[in-house]
């Protein structure tokens, strides 16, 4: 230990006694390897010290006394003028105190770092079990209902949705085609295409203005079910407005205004999340509706959905229309 080396050969006069009933005797105090060495004035050997057990007796007084850790009887005086074995002492105990196991600290830092760990997983585990509680628990008809509200609070930011009297059983029909609860067309806001809880998908009026096949409409509906496939609507909604949002709807069935607010402005302002070919084209195969009119709808050279125009699933079949031409053409002029 360097500490050690540092005061070797660090010599001093001292008072010993080997217990309380005999008497003190003028001793020489060395420092050796790891040990305190008294000996006599004739320099033989009286006893050696620990110094790992030397204990002081009485600290700040003096001379200072010392005895070896367990046995009080022992003693060793120092008088205050020996300054530079008294630091010597004192630096190497203080050494030897640091370099020593302490069970006790290593179990307080024990269950400081398994407190840490429980605040870690709590923080980040817990938030995510009770989102996806939430989702598993909450009725179809709050989930519905949620809906609807957001539905309210993007209409708010985007405008009031397309709607007329001919159009809305037409809509009705395309739903059931495709498999959603609720069709809605926006004016705006919405980019493309948006699902909502509940079964509710928001399509740009674009999609039902631009394009002469209602397999357009219906792809873009399509790739919402799949999406919502892939991550529950409200399980975003829940993510979105975090720990506390899922905590008051599992307590009062009931989000707040702010929350819906707060997602229906970041998840209109957000792209839509990209998809693998195969995962559209089952929904294709499922609903027996093709999917090149849509693949040409998002590129109108095919090149960038290639996958969705060659493994068209119904390609060469005979098809019966998504709607027919009259409800086509009424659902085209539902923003008027």
């Amino acid at each position: 230990m360097t500490v050690l080396r540092e005061f070797e050969r660090l010599e001093a006069a001292g008072l010993w006694r080997a217990d309380p009933d005999q008497q003190r005797r003028d001793v020489i105090v060395s420092v050796g390897d790891a040990t305190l060495t008294i000996t006599d004035m004739q320099d033989r050997p009286l006893a050696h010290w620990s110094l790992a057990a030397v204990v002081r007796a009485n600290p700040g007084q003096f001379p200072a006394i010392f005895h070896p850790d367990g046995d009080a009887g022992e003693t060793l005086e120092i008088p205050q003028d020996e300054t530079t074995m008294l630091a010597a002492i004192d630096k190497v105990r203080h050494a030897i105190e640091r370099a020593r196991p302490h069970p006790g600290r290593l179990r307080l830092m024990s269950v400081l770092g398994s407190l840490a760990v429980v605040v870690l997983l709590v923080g980040f585990w817990l938030p995510t079990l009770i989102q996806n509680h939430a989702v598993k628990v909450v009725p179809d008809i709050k989930t519905k209902a949620i809906g609807q509200a957001l539905l309210g609070r993007i209409e708010r930011v985007s405008g009031q949705a397309c709607a007329t009297p001919e159009a809305t059983p037409i809509l009705a029909k395309l739903a059931l085609r495709t498999d959603v609860r609720q069709l809605v067309i926006m004016r705006s806001g919405v980019a493309s295409s948006l699902h909502l809880p509940g079964g509710i998908v928001l399509l740009n009026r674009r999609l039902v203005e631009d394009h002469q096949d209602p397999a357009v409409a219906a792809g873009a509906i399509l790739a919402e079910r799949a999406r919502a496939a892939q991550r529950d609507p409200l399980a975003e909604l829940l993510e979105a407005g975090g720990f506390l949002a899922a905590f008051r709807l599992l307590t009062t069935g009931e989000l707040t205004r702010q929350t819906l607010d707060s997602y229906s402005e970041s998840v209109l302002s957000a792209p839509r999340p990209a998809l693998p070919d195969e995962l559209l084209l089952a929904e294709f195969a499922r609903t027996a509706i093709p999917s090149a009119p849509y693949a040409y709808a998002i590129d109108i050279t095919g090149e960038t959905t290639l996958g969705l125009i060659e493994a068209d699933p119904m390609a060469g079949r005979s098809l019966e229309p998504v709607l027919n031409d009259r409800d086509w053409v009424q659902l085209q002029n539902i923003c008027g």
